[in-house]
């Protein structure tokens, strides 16, 4: 059994209720897209733009699930997935955020990205005492691919 350390829950991703008028940017843009990749002789992209555009439909018309967060002696738990501390380089806490506080963590994998989680306010100090003991504190700033998708709510 894992040792017990501090758990909090929160939303997968920031949700908000998308319109009618978001579906219909959504529609119009595959479709041109799609359009414009088979009038110029690229099947291939046309049809894999088309079946992007289904899947982001698909994907915004599903609602945030709620993951449980875990910082404990032995690790970071997401969800039901440990990272030991062991395989972690550094760790940043920002509230840069318009989300609020988010613990940005590098990971020794190489094709791993940074490890985010949402912190909740009251808990962040203790947080940051556990895992300073383990991991030096390092300046990162959240992947630029990150805010975009995090801008277009995807």
């Amino acid at each position: 059994m894992e040792p017990r350390g501090i758990i909090w829950e929160a939303y997968e991703h920031h949700h908000f209720e998308r319109g009618s008028e978001w579906f219909w940017v959504l529609g119009i843009l595959t479709v041109t897209g799609s359009l414009a990749a088979i009038l110029l002789g690229n099947s291939l992209l046309g049809i894999l733009i088309a079946l992007g555009g289904a899947l982001v439909a698909l994907l915004g018309t599903r609602g945030p699930k709620i993951i449980s967060y875990a910082v404990t002696q032995r690790g970071l738990r997401i969800d039901e997935m440990l990272y030991p501390y062991t395989t972690l380089e550094c760790f940043c806490i920002t509230e840069e955020s318009h989300l609020g506080p988010q613990l940005l963590v590098k990971s020794e994998k190489m094709f791993m990205p940074l490890l985010i989680l949402p912190l909740p306010e009251d808990l962040q100090d203790e947080i940051e005492a556990i895992i300073a003991e383990r991991l030096p504190e390092q300046h990162l700033e959240e992947p630029f691919a990150h805010k975009v998708l995090e801008f277009f709510n995807i």
